[in-house]
């Protein structure tokens, strides 16, 4: 009876395996058995965190505005070094591949590889930017995501297109230039022989060096810049992951001023230039030269590199002269692309984008931007301006409506123009083709006369080899 009662009891029910498993308990510490309930709980409170997006009751933000932070770097971690050698790599940026190039866009790109045969030669397009932004900045890459989805986010061509060059300088170096730029020298030029590779992590030239017009409320921001059409970088430079973060931080702050997403922000000219273009590249550029200063000059500002007359290293920035990457622009004396300091030369092309993102635009005296630095033009347009904000309202519209008008007779004149160069063009087409088909019509004359020739002297001299022939027989 008792053994009956044990088994019954027992809340294993069998006597074999309750021996068995009191054998087991004898074997393990008293200690280990104790924390086994830590130890679950530790376990389980692992899983819920992992796990926390099973629950989520939709009061997270979209994905294209959260923020993401890095995560921690592991025991032991070395920030990645810059190389000491530029990587051999040229970067080109467009809306297709190069199989599918215009012919322009392929005059361009052939310029860039004839030059540089001993570089390796990659164009990004629409069609797999993203696959590469993926790849370097997702997670067995740079471990990214709040990059890849402001990226993904991201509508305006002209902002992605900012964005993926310095995405590209950041992860991989080497040299990036525009669709429309053409190479003049080889890269072996661009580093003149006086400097150590060593010394030098980045590479560029000035393109707009105005600093006169500084105040300017208009032409201010844009008057001093660097050009960012072309350059070169020796992967992972800190200032290129800074301009990227603070592209992101800027337009995710236009966003919520405007009360959208990134997706939907309305962005002008000076936004794009000063938001994403050749003032958020020189800033960024500017503030880092400064953090990385070693001598205890004052702070390295415009003035460091107004009228410069020769290239020069700056907080291992190599500067080049304006004629080196912005020849032929028309002011900053920028010179022509004759000159042996030229070393590419932009065609603009590519660049229609002001087309969706406009100038500021006076209603009678139009775009500032339109003087392209010439002081008199400049001057004479603020006066313009300010002698119009003074007028009353009905000469202000009798202002506007004549200049409509003169502007209305201008693009007619230039309409006829171009209609009457598109006439000439076909006429002399049509009179080049007569020409030629007078020549080949001659050229046919002539071959056939030669051929009838041939054929009389080859018939004449057959008859004659007959007449020989009856001549040599014997006579009977």
């Amino acid at each position: 009876m008792i053994t009956k009662m044990a088994k019954i009891s027992s809340p294993i029910g069998s006597p074999t395996l309750a021996a068995t498993t009191a054998q087991f308990r004898n074997r393990v510490p008293m200690q280990f058995r104790r924390g086994i309930p830590l130890y679950a709980g530790l376990l389980a409170l692992i899983f819920l965190f992992y796990n926390l997006g099973l629950f989520d009751n939709g009061s997270s933000p979209p994905p294209h505005l959260r923020t993401y932070k890095r995560p921690p770097p592991s025991p032991g971690y070395v920030p990645p070094k810059a190389r000491n050698e530029f990587p051999k790599k040229i970067w080109q940026t467009w809306k297709v591949n190069p199989l599918r190039f215009e012919e322009r866009d392929l005059n361009t790109a052939r310029s860039w590889v004839s030059k540089n045969p001993d570089y390796r030669y990659e164009v990004l397009t629409d069609g797999n930017d993203l696959t590469y932004v993926e790849f370097h900045y997702g997670p067995e890459g740079f471990n990214r995501p709040d990059i890849v989805d402001f990226y993904r986010s991201v509508s305006a061509p002209i902002v992605k297109a900012d964005l993926l060059r310095y995405l590209i300088m950041y992860a991989e170096g080497g040299l990036y230039a525009d669709i429309d730029v053409e190479a003049l020298r080889p890269l072996s030029r661009f580093i003149p022989d006086r400097y150590n590779h060593n010394d030098i992590d980045m590479v560029i030239g000035i393109e707009i060096d105005e600093p006169d017009w500084r105040d300017h409320p208009i032409l201010g921001p844009k008057s001093r810049s660097f050009c960012q059409w072309t350059f070169m970088c020796k992967p992972q430079l800190p200032v290129m992951m800074r301009l990227v973060e603070q592209i992101m931080m800027w337009l995710h702050d236009v966003a919520k001023e405007q009360k959208c997403g990134v997706s939907d922000v309305k962005l002008d000219f000076d936004q794009i230039i000063s938001g994403t273009g050749p003032s958020a590249f020189t800033n960024a550029i500017i503030a880092d030269m400064n953090e990385r200063k070693t001598d205890n000059r004052g702070p390295i500002n415009w003035d460091v590199f107004h009228d410069l007359t020769e290239s020069k290293v700056v907080s291992r920035v190599l500067v080049l002269t304006v004629e080196a990457l912005a020849a032929g622009q028309g002011h900053s004396d920028s010179g022509t692309h004759d000159a042996r300091a030229a070393l590419v030369r932009h065609h603009y092309h590519a660049s229609n984008w002001p087309s969706r993102h406009p100038r500021y635009s006076h209603p009678a005296y139009g775009e500032v931007e339109k003087c392209n630095w010439n002081d008199e033009c400049v001057r004479r347009w603020d006066k313009d301006v300010a002698d119009y904000a003074k007028m009353p309202e009905p000469e202000q519209k009798r202002i506007v409506a004549e200049k409509e008008r003169e502007k209305k007779e201008a693009e007619e004149k230039r309409k006829k123009e171009r209609e009457d160069a598109e006439r000439r063009r076909r006429e002399d087409e049509e009179r080049e083709r007569k020409i030629k088909e007078d020549e080949h019509a001659k050229e046919r004359a002539r071959e056939e006369e030669a051929k009838v020739k041939e054929k009389q002297k080859a018939e004449s001299e057959k008859a004659k080899g007959g007449n020989k022939k009856e001549e040599s027989k014997p006579k009977i």
